[in-house]
């Protein structure tokens, strides 16, 4: 993404643990409190820390529109192929797009911006694979495509310090069409 982050090394025995265990040597690095890597600048005015994220500290992905993709694919996958940190089940396929912001438990969130899908969500989580028919993305192409891209999942940002837990039920704000649903 052209951008640079400061990074300090962390525990020498914890880098030296993850290299034994994966057999190849490895370093463990943080982000320092006083380094601050901002979300993506077109969609948001203050400054957030995203740290090594990509460009967004939280994605939320919906199960009911994996479950509508898998209906339009000749091999059902799982929702780790897009790498969410927050999965809602209980809403309607593809309602997300409509989403602004929510509460989930006690944690407030705004939804930026749809997430746009790159070739990693064509590899196989257990095989470390890529699929030769470059599913799901060239499916998802044929009907989720916008100017930012093939897109799943919405990109978020919390609002305030909270905790979440899985089961914690969500609280739609608002939405881009309706105010307090």
């Amino acid at each position: 993404w052209r951008d640079w982050a400061k990074a300090v090394y962390g525990e020498d025995k914890a880098s030296a643990a993850l290299s034994r265990y994966c057999g190849q040597t490895f370093r463990f690095v943080y982000m320092p409190e006083e380094t601050f890597r901002r979300v993506d600048a077109s969609r948001v005015t203050e400054y957030r820390r995203v740290s090594f994220a990509d460009g967004f500290p939280f994605l939320i992905t919906n199960l009911a529109s994996l479950e509508e993709l898998n209906t339009r694919l000749d091999a059902a996958i799982d929702m780790r192929r897009f790498r969410p940190n927050i999965v809602v089940e209980g809403a309607g396929a593809w309602d997300e797009d409509n989403w602004t912001s929510a509460r989930i438990g006690e944690t407030a969130f705004t939804l930026v911006k749809p997430c746009s899908r790159c070739v990693m969500t064509t590899v196989d989580p257990d095989q470390g694979v890529k699929s030769v028919d470059l599913q799901p993305l060239r499916m998802l192409g044929t009907y989720r495509r916008t100017s930012d891209g093939v897109i799943f999942g919405m990109n978020a940002i919390h609002e305030s310090d909270g905790t979440i837990r899985v089961g914690d039920p969500i609280t739609l704000q608002t939405t881009a069409t309706t105010e307090n649903q």
